[in-house]
């Protein structure tokens, strides 16, 4: 019960700080709206892919963008956690670092979460009209995919010691698993060498899983698509309960 406790306790604490920096949910999604109307609607006006109009087909790319980014970099709070002593008064109470990892992961997930639900909700201002199914099961995927992405930054964070080192080595990290995604882009027809990578990349079969929820386009069938999330999300899960166990 007192690990249950302890959980909520984390969670709520990391939902707080959320809420009250009011302008950094206002950041997280600008630059997603940005992506999708500017460089999407300005492409849009000529391109189409597979008889869809580009600002469309790349709007689930930018959701898995906005989860991307949001919860790859939550990773940077342990740090400042650990600047400001918070986080060493948490690891010296009588709790299982288990607890501190899940209580963690779950505020990195729904921060990220509700960034998600907002570029869900304006999905009709795109022109993608979802379903309830469509919607639920767009959460589903992006669930596993923030689960996976805030573990990855949490196991950086914890192995790191200053925010700009953390920065650095991120941004070598996200980048490239944004760019070789395919949220940009169509997967066939690519160059060997890089559909090599695509197909190598996790969030590829993020972004393929919402392609296939929110607008009926897809390269893979829908339960690969899941079962890669759910096994990158176990195996990235598994490994942060390692690192926190070990962290000082």
């Amino acid at each position: 019960m007192r690990q249950a406790e302890a959980v909520y306790a984390l969670w709520f604490r990391e939902f707080k700080v959320f809420t009250r920096e009011r302008s950094r949910i206002v950041t997280s999604i600008f630059t997603p709206l940005l992506w999708i109307f500017v460089f999407g609607g300005g492409l849009g006006s000529t391109v189409n892919i597979e008889g869809i109009n580009y600002q469309v087909y790349i709007y689930p790319g930018i959701v898995a963008m906005s989860v991307l980014f949001s919860s790859v970099f939550y990773g940077v709070y342990i740090i400042w956690d650990r600047k400001i002593d918070i986080l060493k008064e948490v690891l010296v109470a009588p709790l299982s670092r288990y607890s501190v990892f899940v209580g963690k992961v779950l505020g990195g997930c729904t921060d990220s979460m509700i960034q998600a639900i907002v570029m869900l909700l304006i999905s009709f201002a795109v022109g993608v009209y979802l379903s309830p199914l469509s919607f639920l099961l767009a959460i589903l995927i992006l669930f596993l995919l923030s689960l996976s992405l805030v573990s990855t930054g949490l196991i950086i964070g914890s192995l790191m010691e200053s925010p700009e080192g953390f920065n650095m080595v991120v941004s070598f990290l996200v980048f490239p698993l944004f760019f070789f995604s395919g949220a940009l882009y169509p997967l066939n027809n690519l160059p060997m060498w890089l559909s090599a990578i695509t197909y190598m990349d996790p969030v590829t079969y993020g972004v393929d899983g919402l392609r296939t929820a929110t607008i009926g386009v897809s390269q893979f069938p829908l339960h690969i698509d899941l079962a890669v999330l759910a096994v990158f999300a176990a195996v990235m899960f598994t490994m942060g309960t390692k690192t926190f166990e070990r962290m000082k």
